[in-house]
């Protein structure tokens, strides 16, 4: 049985296929799900070739979660490939600039921070809210975001971990809201991955030893897949009542003391 048999979801972030995103589109396609992908400026072209790996062509919509007029026509231009109903989202968005990382916390200014924060938390309510209007009515739908786990401060990541904690208490709010309309917002944590993202983190190898050494079930940085199976699971009906929650796909160092 295929267990997204039929649903239609829009997939954000698919940039290259070592992402999680990717590996997301892949597993939504074979298990029977349709889905469009988003993509922004220059990333779009990358985003349309790497799309071309996929099981089955797939469309790729301009979007800029700071550009308030991509918002506001997304529903229509989604709905002219998905139909006047969605199932699921999937945020896979962060970005902080390069004065937020690598230990400059003390002095990063406003401006690079609200950068930080707009595109990897406040985004969250952006997209889910463009696309409210086609969530399923009678089924509601699945919202997933990427995380890292947000709960200590790490080495180098900086601003980043603190737009992470932002992101994960929208979530909440997120799920709080939008629960009545049998929305469910969820976050997968995923353990460090050598992703696009990964490589503008200053000091990366850091948390590759860190979790080599940590891990219980152990953890391959080069294995996106498991952290994607997370998602599809919560994008599917396998979890009805589940909201406003973290699932960890770290190979449970989050669970370790240091």
């Amino acid at each position: 049985m295929k267990f997204v048999e039929g649903k239609r979801i829009v997939v954000t972030g698919v940039l290259t296929d070592a992402s999680i995103a990717f590996h997301v589109a892949k597993l939504l396609q074979e298990n029977g799900a349709k889905i469009v992908l988003t993509s922004f400026g220059r990333a779009i072209s990358l985003t349309e070739r790497i799309a071309r790996r996929l099981p089955e062509a797939v469309e790729v919509l301009e979007l800029d979660v700071r550009d308030e007029g991509l918002l506001q026509t997304l529903a229509k231009r989604v709905s002219a490939l998905l139909g006047d109903q969605i199932d699921g989202v999937v945020h896979s968005i962060g970005f902080a600039p390069e004065s937020a990382l690598g230990g400059n916390f003390l002095n990063t200014g406003w401006s690079d921070v609200a950068t930080a924060l707009e595109t990897s938390a406040y985004s969250l309510k952006s997209l889910t809210m463009a696309l409210e209007p086609l969530f399923d009515s009678e089924h509601g739908a699945s919202v997933v975001a990427l995380d890292f786990d947000a709960s200590v401060a790490w080495p180098k990541y900086d601003w980043m971990g603190v737009a992470k904690a932002a992101l994960e208490s929208t979530a909440r709010y997120l799920a709080r809201d939008l629960g009545p309309r049998n929305v469910r917002v969820n976050l997968v944590a995923a353990g460090p991955l050598k992703t696009m993202a990964a490589k503008s983190i200053p000091g990366f190898t850091e948390f590759e030893s860190l979790w080599q050494s940590r891990a219980p079930l152990g953890w391959d940085v080069a294995d996106p897949e498991p952290a994607a199976k997370a998602v599809v699971a919560l994008l599917s009906d396998w979890f009805p009542k589940t909201t406003g929650e973290i699932i960890h796909v770290d190979g449970g160092v989050h669970a370790i003391g240091g």
